[in-house]
């Protein structure tokens, strides 16, 4: 009998449709929500996947790529550089036009995905037009672009993932698309480092690679485009919010802001003093070929599948600061351990053991940063947040790299893994007690929450298990990350947070019902951060 005429085809592939659904949108728990929230959680779902498969070729095979074409270690240290102190100052301006415009996805669009993904496909041309040290300086001037077009759009980005995504379920949703995005990393890392090392360790190899990037890029905006923002108007009054006097207030007016920021600085900056490094230091001294590289970065995102979902739970269960305890004081022991690796696969055990600490850390200073943000003016917050971010993330690579040149790589890692012990001693100490919670609509706050929470269903105000079977789909970063992993990671990248609007929570529905309800796909446009807010070394496996 035809399968046309089975009497259960038509059951088991609306079954298997509806299985996907879930899975895209985060896993079975995504019933209870609206459906329109279900589709944007799908779009963003599989914008993260292809927007990680992306950046695995990026962040693990670009400082390669520039060492090809003759880059000196210094120069690999000022890309670095360059690329945080680009993306830094593109931040407050991102954030006022944000706020000029209120077009959130529509600036993610064109400024993470178009432009830096045209620098991608500049890259995979660059050895037609250059080479020697005009190719060089080409390439960094190319991810100085890529940096600061990614990250003007970071705070926007971040606020539309904190409107579509429901605060109660973000530990599980994060924890299954992270897993995802881990896959996809795996997969892609793996493939391109086959891929440069059978085209025997030549530009052509890279330059392959990078087109491949240029292709998942382009589904990655495609993604984003389709995701339906809720409605925000512009707020052109708050342009004031933007003076120098009022940026400070940012910082002084809000004390757990203030902490966190200080703590992160020193976190940042410890973490970029080897994170653009471990590639070069594996290529040189350990003797690695590109396809060794490909496979040691790979088992980070393995080590860390079945750790995302197991840390999406604690977090949903401990609380964000309890995670982050958890796994803060472990990652200064990565590089500590570098000192110590002697050959091509002596950092296998260090990628294992990494990727599944950075995945509870990821995930739970993520969650850790939006629970600091005020209500009001919170993309305002987010950009004072990155800006000094990667302000001291610049400062550690350049570091980074004049420590290399005139000592070792293993004071390098020290300094690495003493700084980082020190950043999160301080966070440590400044939060003995979570942020107070804001109320999603008022941004009232209400007490610390210290003790173990149990979890809470969340009941769609259908009360249907509904599951969107039509088309549809955070975080550092990263890409790698965003990324603000993707500084160096994102992840994420990641890498803030804006109100923490729960859309699909309540019976009030943030979609507008005058709007279409595919807004046009463009090829353009993505995620601008990894998974994570802080600068993740993860991909180096330290």
């Amino acid at each position: 009998m035809s399968a046309h005429h089975h009497p259960s085809v038509p059951p088991f592939f609306a079954r298997l449709r509806e299985t996907g659904a879930l899975i895209l949108s985060g896993g079975g728990w995504s019933r209870q929500l609206q459906p329109e929230v279900q589709r944007n959680l799908r779009w963003y779902f599989s914008d993260g996947v292809f927007a990680s498969s992306q950046d695995a070729v990026i962040i693990t095979y670009l400082t390669l790529f520039v060492l090809a074409l003759g880059a000196t270690k210094a120069q690999i240290g000022l890309m670095a550089s360059l690329g945080s102190i680009g993306a830094m100052l593109v931040l407050l301006p991102g954030a006022m036009l944000m706020e000029r415009t209120g077009a959130r996805k529509w600036l993610v669009i064109a400024s993470g995905g178009g432009l830096t993904r045209l620098c991608i496909l500049a890259l995979a041309v660059l050895p037609f037009m250059a080479s020697g040290a005009t190719a060089v300086a080409l390439a960094i001037a190319m991810k100085l672009v890529m940096d600061s077009s990614s990250n003007l759009s970071v705070p926007a980005w971040t606020s539309l993932t904190a409107d579509i995504v429901p605060l109660e379920w973000r530990g599980r949703y994060f924890g299954t698309r992270n897993m995802a995005m881990g896959i996809a990393n795996i997969v892609i890392t793996l493939l391109a480092g086959q891929i440069i090392t059978a085209s025997g360790n030549s530009i052509a190899g890279y330059q392959a690679v990078f087109g491949l990037a240029v292709v998942f890029g382009a589904v990655s905006s495609f993604s984003f485009a389709h995701i339906q923002e809720p409605r925000r108007a512009p707020n052109p009054a708050a342009m004031t919010a933007y003076k120098p006097r009022e940026l400070l207030q940012t910082l002084t007016g809000n004390p757990f802001f203030l902490r966190y920021v200080l703590a992160q600085m020193v976190w940042n900056f410890s973490i970029q003093i080897a994170g653009p490094f471990f590639g070069v230091y594996q290529l040189e001294i350990l003797g690695s070929t590109a396809a060794i590289i490909g496979v040691q970065a790979i088992i980070s995102p393995l080590a860390a599948l079945p750790a995302q979902p197991l840390f999406g739970r604690l977090n949903d269960r401990w609380g964000a600061r309890r995670v982050l305890n958890l796994t803060g004081f472990l990652v200064p022991v990565l590089p500590a351990l570098w000192i110590f690796t002697r050959g091509p696969w002596d950092p296998l055990p260090l990628n294992i053991f990494g990727g599944i600490v950075w995945a509870g850390y990821s995930i739970a200073n993520f969650n850790f940063l939006l629970s600091t943000l005020p209500h009001e003016n919170s993309a305002r917050y987010i950009a004072v947040f990155q800006a000094l971010m990667l302000l001291s993330a610049s400062v550690g690579a350049a570091l980074g790299g004049v420590v290399i040149d005139l000592f070792d790589y293993r004071l390098m890692f020290g300094l690495s893994a003493a700084g980082r012990l020190a950043g999160h001693v301080m966070l440590f100490f400044l939060f003995r007690s979570s942020p107070p919670a804001q109320h999603p609509e008022t941004g009232e706050t209400s007490p610390p929450e210290d003790e173990s929470r149990e979890e809470t269903p969340v009941t769609a105000s259908s009360g249907e298990e509904t599951a969107d079977g039509g088309q549809s789909i955070p975080f550092h970063q990263d890409t790698a990350h965003p990324q603000v992993q993707d500084l160096g990671l994102s992840e994420r990248p990641v890498q803030a947070g804006e109100a923490q609007t729960q859309p699909g929570l309540d019976a009030r529905s943030d979609h507008d019902p005058d709007e279409a309800d595919d807004p046009p796909a463009i090829p353009c446009g993505n995620d601008p951060a990894a998974n994570d807010t802080t600068i993740d070394d993860s991909a180096g496996s330290g």
